[in-house]
């Protein structure tokens, strides 16, 4: 897979994704920093399912749109956040809706526990939030990705 990264198709590809999220989450930025959050680039987080170029590109559009808060810990861990969860989500892609849930996990757990340490929020009240945001978020990716999904036999993909 690494390999498949490095051509010029896929690094083009995943530049894309990244100016995409990143365009997103800036233009959207009232909804897409706080405890309170739901972050519409984050429904791109479901495109490793298909597209394993989306891993590199969310990691990078996330830290271009994290940099932007100036904070250092947003910055490594909710990129790490996104990271993993891209990662989570092409390693379960033949399970498209369990792959779904590890956006949801990852940033839940990581952005919230940051977010609690750093403003001094209740824990698990912010790690729900922001795992509600997420939620929300790929349900929207998933319903533009379950039609292709449908089209495609995901037992013989990559």
């Amino acid at each position: 897979m690494f390999r498949k990264l490095l051509t010029t198709r896929s690094l083009c590809l995943s530049a894309l994704i990244a100016a995409l999220y990143a365009a997103l989450t800036l233009l959207l930025a009232p909804i897409s920093y706080g405890s309170l959050q739901c972050r519409i680039s984050e429904a791109m987080t479901v495109l490793p399912i298909l597209l394993p170029q989306a891993i590199p590109g969310l990691f990078v559009g996330c830290l271009i749109a994290n940099l932007y808060t100036g904070l250092i810990t947003d910055i490594l861990f909710g990129s790490l956040a996104t990271l993993l969860a891209a990662l989570g989500t092409y390693l379960l892609r033949k399970r498209p809706l369990l792959a779904a849930l590890c956006p949801v996990a990852a940033n839940g757990v990581i952005v919230g526990l940051v977010l609690s340490i750093s403003q001094g929020l209740p824990r698990w009240l912010t790690m729900l939030e922001v795992a509600a945001g997420e939620v929300a978020a790929v349900a929207l990716g998933m319903l533009i990705l379950l039609p292709v999904l449908r089209r495609i036999d995901l037992t013989h993909y990559r």
